[in-house]
């Protein structure tokens, strides 16, 4: 008689933390692409750097959003997810802020601390996506 391996619970539940958190990464490094590659366009065309950065950044943040809503934790969009997921892209951006601030303060290395908000920036995200946006 043979019998199947099962896994037990937490190694299952690690399995979806690691997959989720992957989709996490991949549609971010997608949504960002089609950011640059947006405003590459517009500036392509003959629009102003910083309109088109603007519009690059809306358009990747709308994709962002729904990719994560669909892909990434399975839900459906909402406007009340919309405004969690704003305000979660708000405290990003304070703690990309505070890591730039003290990095060029302390080393005068704006870039080392804007290095160092990425994983930060990523790991608060996804966390908050999990728990609070997408929930």
């Amino acid at each position: 008689m043979t019998s199947a391996i099962q896994p037990d619970s937490k190694s299952a539940g690690l399995v979806v933390w690691v997959r989720q958190f992957g989709v996490f990464m991949a549609v971010g490094l997608v949504c960002a692409a089609v950011d640059v590659g947006f405003m590459y366009w517009l500036i392509g065309a003959g629009g102003s750097p910083l309109v088109s950065a603007s519009w690059g950044f809306a358009i990747g943040l709308l994709l962002n959003f729904l990719l994560h809503s669909r892909m990434t934790f399975k839900t459906s969009a909402s406007w009340e997810r919309l405004g969690r997921f704003l305000v979660v892209v708000g405290l990003n951006y304070l703690l990309t802020l505070g890591c730039v601030g003290m990095s060029t303060g302390w080393i005068e290395s704006p870039l080392t601390g804007k290095l160092v908000s990425l994983p930060l920036v990523a790991i608060n995200g996804f966390l908050l996506s999990r728990f609070w946006i997408f929930k």
